[in-house]
């Protein structure tokens, strides 16, 4: 049978075909949008606690290379091949080159049931993915789309603060550094809490997505 957290997401799925008023309140599944991103964080930097390398740093370095030139490749394809415009390309290969947490959740999920061994950087990975594939998309937004760079001053730094204040960033990297300074053991009280609920917050979180796809399914 399939992981039960994507049982959860078939039960939003079918709830929203089938036109049901069940949905979950917006301030529901922004919470449970953080504690998903903070619970991700803190998973990954409690498996890295004590088990830091300098290896990391060529692998991040690589990561976010591939994060950035994800979406210059796939441009060109989306604006020329497929004829979008400029802001539906340059979002389109941003989502690819970035990558979804709720997605990933999904599949750290799936590994932990089928107790598979996942490295504890591939957190770290979730978010070198993410910055500069926000950035290579926004950049080539505001300098393609012609009505909006009349406009519009462009500001690296104010990208890179756009970017780095995100709350998925900020969630997920304090999320790691926490979990790197107090590891499995000290502040159990507060992170046993969040890692052993993560697969509930998960299944509701997911339960969303489900009524979601229903809406954009529908026409």
């Amino acid at each position: 049978m399939p992981d039960i957290v994507v049982m959860f997401f078939i039960l939003g799925l079918a709830a929203g075909i089938l036109r049901s008023d069940l949905a979950i309140p917006k301030a529901t599944y922004d919470t449970l949008s953080l504690l998903l991103m903070l619970t991700i964080g803190l998973k990954g930097g409690m498996v890295l606690h004590g088990n830091l390398s300098w290896q990391l740093l060529p692998e991040m370095a690589s990561v976010m290379l591939l994060g950035g030139l994800i979406p210059l490749t796939l441009y060109p394809i989306l604006k020329y091949v497929v004829r979008l415009s400029v802001a539906n390309s340059a979002s389109i290969a941003a989502h690819y080159g970035s990558v979804s947490a709720g997605t990933f959740a999904v599949a750290l999920a799936y590994a932990e049931s089928a107790k598979l061994e996942v490295g504890a950087e591939v957190t770290l990975y979730l978010v070198m993915l993410e910055l500069p594939a926000i950035i290579v998309g926004l950049l080539l937004y505001r300098k393609l789309d012609k009505a909006h760079s009349e406009n519009t001053n462009l500001s690296l730094k104010a990208l890179w603060h756009e970017t780095l204040t995100n709350k998925s960033v900020i969630l997920l990297v304090g999320g790691v550094i926490i979990g790197m300074m107090y590891g499995t053991q000290q502040g159990s009280q507060v992170t046993s809490l969040l890692t052993n609920s993560f697969k509930v917050v998960l299944a509701l979180f997911l339960l969303e997505m489900g009524l979601v796809a229903a809406q954009t399914l529908r026409p």
